[in-house]
């Protein structure tokens, strides 16, 4: 028969998984797949830094599965290596500041794409400038006239967008909207 406190120490552990599901579930924001989102929502209820063999254990999988999340998760700054005096393995915990790991993740994100979506854009404006100069098609010229419109729009967006990113990167944002 189940003891009361082993009661209550089940329906904590049955907590700990549904919350650690539904982040995993939600980790595809941060470009983390739902397996490397268990490993970082066990992580994040160890009680002590974490081995890979301690994260196999934990999570029935191999040890090499849990060295590519761990560098997956290393990456996106959620998961920081530690060291343990008189420990001879790479011990790893997650990185509390969710604000931090959220900046670093949607910033280089948003700087990759912002980076990729300029280039193209300019080079989008620079052929459609071109076939202006060429065109005689007074319809044609109306059209290559709106599109590089839209392209303008679209490079504007995209300098607001790096302000943002460098908002984010400054640590302004935290200024402005303080962590709580």
């Amino acid at each position: 028969m189940e003891t009361e406190q082993q009661h209550i120490q089940n329906r904590l552990d049955e907590a700990k998984n549904q919350f650690i599901s539904t982040i995993a579930q939600n980790m595809g924001l941060y470009g983390v797949s739902d397996t490397n989102g268990r490993l970082y929502g066990t992580m994040l209820f160890a009680d002590r830094p974490m081995t890979l063999d301690d994260m196999s254990e934990a999570l029935g999988m191999s040890k090499m599965s849990m060295s590519t999340g761990i560098r997956a998760l290393m990456d996106a700054g959620m998961v920081e290596r530690v060291w343990e005096k008189g420990v001879r393995k790479d011990l790893y915990q997650s990185n509390d500041d969710w604000y931090q790991s959220f900046t670093s993740v949607f910033v280089n994100r948003w700087r990759e794409a912002s980076d990729n979506n300029q280039k193209a854009a300019r080079r989008a404006k620079e052929d459609f400038e071109v076939f202006l100069e060429e065109a005689e098609d007074p319809y044609l010229i109306d059209v290559l006239q709106h599109d590089l419109e839209k392209i303008n729009y679209a490079l504007n967006y995209y300098e607001w967008l790096d302000e943002v990113i460098r908002i984010f990167e400054s640590g302004e944002i935290f200024a402005m909207i303080p962590p709580k």
